[in-house]
C-alpha cells in the first residue's frame, strides 16, 4: 500500500457522532474501533468512546479521528495531527526521523498492542504529527 498522508481529528467524547456525520456527507467506508475493543481491561468510562475512527471514501478522502484518553488534555483549536501511514518502514522512519527531530515525541516509534509501528511528535514548528507503520500485505 501506498502511503499516505491525511488529517487526524481529536474530540472530547463524540468522535464517534462526528465521523458518523462527516460519512453522511462524503460516503464512504467508516470502520470504528473504540478502547473497549482494544482490550484495555481499565478502559472504564471510556469503553464505548473511540480510539481510533478511520472513514476512507470513493474520492480518496481519509479521514482519522478518536476522542482524547482520559490524562491527555482536550484543546479545541490544537485537536488536530497530521497522520502519515503505510507499509514502508524505511520511507515511513525516514519523515519520523525528520519530524521529530528538533521537536518533543509524545509516544516513541515502536510496535503497539495493534501490532503496527506508531508514533507522536510535535515538530520544531509546533505540529502534531502521528506515523503508523503497518506490517506489509502478501
Amino acid at each position: 500500500m501506498p502511503s499516505r498522508l491525511n488529517p487526524y481529528i481529536s474530540f472530547d467524547g463524540n468522535a464517534r457522532q462526528a465521523m458518523e456525520s462527516y460519512r453522511s456527507v462524503f460516503g464512504g467506508n467508516l470502520t470504528l474501533n473504540t478502547y473497549g475493543d482494544s482490550g484495555q481491561s481499565d478502559a472504564g468510562d471510556m469503553a464505548d468512546k473511540i480510539m481510533h475512527a478511520m472513514l476512507e471514501t470513493d474520492s480518496g478522502f481519509t479521514l482519522m479521528a478518536g476522542d482524547v484518553p482520559p490524562g491527555m488534555d482536550f484543546n479545541p483549536g490544537t485537536n488536530i495531527a497530521v497522520s502519515v501511514s503505510g507499509d514502508d518502514d524505511a520511507e515511513l522512519r525516514g519523515y519520523w526521523d525528520k519530524l521529530s527531530g528538533g521537536g518533543t515525541v509524545s509516544v516513541p516509534l515502536e510496535k503497539q498492542m495493534w501490532g503496527d509501528v506508531f508514533g507522536m511528535c510535535t515538530d520544531s514548528f509546533g505540529i502534531n504529527w502521528m506515523v503508523n507503520i503497518s506490517e506489509r500485505q502478501g
